[in-house]
């Protein structure tokens, strides 16, 4: 249990306390922008692989606290948990496969374009982080137990606070191409199509889209494997 706690807690508190706060400037200011990313991602990374074994070890004890179970779901909230863990898988990769101002290594190339709001960008801006989150919703609603509230709980979290982040950096950086960028796009999925500030335009989120699709899909088949739990 304690390594399950300590390493979730230090992999949100990099992301929220640092990466979503004024001491990320500062480190900046002090190591430079490329050492301060490699040194950020090396932590997330050792933190991930940590949490991922201690994870792994404290569900593998049937004693373990974190697998007593706080509510029992019923059975009907199934296969709309399925929908929202497909979708949020599906939406979170294609995210990470469309250049933009809101990944990582495109902010400033990508607000140069014309039409920065490209893709899967034009349902949200945060495409990543809202897959992230949807993917979190459909675990909790068929996971009872402590361990999920806190992981997928935590994670939500990170979402939140995440996209407000990268929202105010972008900002700071470029305030005119980044107000460009958010009046026609939104954080909320689908609010500036619906507002008519935006369009759909599926074709745009092409073969990004199909490949989340693909990746959604290989996670649903292999999640019995890989978890020990079979995804249907």
């Amino acid at each position: 249990m304690d390594g399950f706690v300590w390493a979730l807690a230090g992999f949100v508190l990099i992301h929220i306390g640092v990466s979503a706060t004024g001491l990320r400037k500062r480190l900046v200011e002090a190591v430079g922008e490329g050492p301060y990313r490699a040194l950020f991602s090396l932590a997330s990374l050792a933190l991930l692989v940590w949490l991922v074994q201690s994870f792994a070890a404290m569900r593998q004890d049937p004693f373990d606290p974190l697998n007593e179970a706080l509510w029992a779901p019923p059975l009907w909230l199934a296969w709309p948990a399925r929908a929202l863990i497909f979708l949020g898988v599906t939406l979170a990769i294609t995210g990470v496969l469309t250049p933009g101002p809101t990944l990582a290594g495109f902010e400033t190339r990508a607000l140069k374009r014309a039409e920065p709001a490209y893709g899967v960008l034009r349902i949200t801006r945060h495409p990543f982080l809202w897959g992230a989150a949807l993917w979190a919703l459909g675990h909790l609603l068929v996971n009872g137990e402590r361990f999920a509230v806190m992981l997928f709980g935590a994670l939500g979290l990170m979402v939140l606070f995440g996209a407000r982040s990268i929202d105010r950096k972008g900002r700071a950086r470029n305030a005119e191409g980044w107000e460009a960028f958010e009046d026609v796009t939104s954080n909320a999925p689908f609010a500036a199509i619906a507002q008519g500030r935006n369009r759909l335009a599926l074709g745009e989120i092409g073969w990004r889209g199909l490949a989340g699709l693909a990746a959604a899909l290989l996670l649903a088949l292999g999640h019995g494997h890989v978890i020990g739990a079979p995804a249907f």
